[in-house]
């Protein structure tokens, strides 16, 4: 009897474990990631037949799931930001296959429903880049002659 009391006591301590939140965000990035490679490889394929995304070369940047799995969202950038909304538009109207295509590669209990956004964090990174680079704030980061001189001090 004791041995069974032993048992219960380690599984229930097992379960515990495994179902915080850090190991939860761990298993949202990597499930993402999956997904991620599995809409690529059909990219990089041509598997869609599609002449707008044939003629373009496309990444995508990332994919984030919702905590239950039942939705990532994927954002997409074509090289050089060219016909961005044209390339949006022909995912968004492919996007039954795709989910039909991940769900078929990935053994989850539920296919995610996919959606398809631009990804911004390009420009968003040009701008913050082009703010660093302005005058003002390129005299506020340069150093000052008097923390020299207490660096020569100490």
């Amino acid at each position: 009897m004791a041995c069974v009391d032993r048992r219960i006591v380690r599984w229930g301590a097992m379960a515990k474990a495994t179902t915080n939140s850090e190991t939860r965000s761990i298993r949202l990035l990597k499930v993402g990631e999956q997904v991620r490679h599995v809409i690529s490889d059909m990219l990089a394929r041509a598997v869609v037949h599609d002449e707008v995304l044939q003629a373009h070369q496309l990444s995508i940047t990332e994919v984030r799931m919702s905590p239950d799995l039942r939705h990532a969202t994927v954002f997409v950038k074509p090289l050089l930001g060219v016909d961005e909304e044209a390339v949006l538009k022909a995912m968004r109207s492919h996007t039954a296959f795709f989910q039909k295509s991940v769900a078929g590669k990935l053994k989850l209990k539920f296919a995610a429903k996919l959606k398809f956004l631009g990804d911004e964090s390009f420009d968003e990174a040009s701008r913050i880049d082009a703010l660093l680079a302005d005058p003002k704030v390129l005299r506020d980061l340069a150093p000052r002659a008097s923390d020299d001189a207490d660096d020569d001090a100490a």
